[in-house]
This record gives structure tokens, sequence and C-alpha cells, in this order.
């Protein structure tokens, strides 16, 4: 950990994620299993909110995306919980000298509905963060019937993260 004057006392960065849903699957978002028709297409357990949120936070802190901690491919990641994928990026995060001020995210998606899981999703997202539920946003939104999103296709997340110098 390199701790010292010339480090700022904030960093941002961005994550974003995208999986295709089909029937059949699993739907799990923020940590939090919700009753749905359709699922994501993934090798792990396709939390595409906690994915984009991993990104967000190896992001601010300099650090490669995901894919570099828990490549695809790999059978040691096949169905993880994207919890653990969260608590590593914090981890990483942490050894370069920063921890996590807060986290933001948008949840695009036709399907499913996902207003009275919010809650649940803030409380799993912020203890595999280490910060209070209060300090998480979630937010949902479609994209209008437009392109492969708003036809149900898919489901994307845009998260932010602000870390502070430890």
């Amino acid at each position: 950990m390199c701790n010292d004057d010339s480090m700022p006392p904030m960093r941002i960065g961005i994550g974003y994620d995208i999986h295709c849903v089909a029937g059949g699957l699993r739907c799990v978002l923020g940590g939090v299993e919700i009753p749905s028709e359709v699922g994501s297409v993934a090798h792990s357990d396709g939390d595409v909110l906690a994915h984009a949120v991993a990104d967000a936070i190896l992001g601010a802190a300099g650090l490669p995306d995901i894919g570099f901690y828990f490549p695809a491919g790999d059978p040691a990641c096949a169905g993880i919980d994207s919890m653990k994928i969260i608590e590593r990026a914090v981890a990483e995060a942490k050894k370069t000298g920063y921890r996590i001020g807060n986290v933001d995210t948008s949840v695009i998606a036709e399907r499913p509905k996902i207003g009275k899981y919010v809650p649940a999703m803030r409380e799993r997202l912020g203890a595999a963060l280490g910060i209070s539920p209060a300090l998480v946003g979630v937010k949902a939104t479609t994209n209008e019937k437009l392109g492969s999103l708003g036809a149900g296709e898919g489901i994307a997340v845009h998260a932010v993260c602000l870390l502070l110098k430890i």
C-alpha cells in the first residue's frame, strides 16, 4: 500500500455491465434473488449489478477490471456469488490505500420490476462493501422499449464509486 501525501484524497470510478437474459435462469441483482421469468446468462451468478459495482471500485483504484481477477472461462468462477467479487474489489482497493466512500447505480431493464427489492439490495451491497446501506444508491429505469434492452433481451447497469484515502 502506498499511502503518502501525493495520493489524491478521493478517486472516482465508473462501472458498466450488461447481460443477456433467458428463461429458466435465476435472476440475482445486488445479491438478492428476484422472482422472474428470466435471469442473466452468465458464468457466475449473473449479478449484473454487483459486476458493475466491482468494476467501478476497481476503476477508481486504477486496477484491472473484474475479468482480470475472475476470468469468465475459469471453472473456479462458475456460479460464484458476486458478493465475493465485490469483497475482492474492496480488498484490492484497500491495498492501494483507499476505502469505499459511497456507490450509486442505475439498473436498466424492462423486467423484472425491482422496486420492492431495492432495500434488500442496498443491505446486501452495503455489507459486501463494508459501508452503511445509506451510502448505496440503487435506482431502476427502463429503456422505454428502445433497442435490445427495451425489447427485454437484457439487463444493464451503470455504477459509480467514490473512494476515499485511508
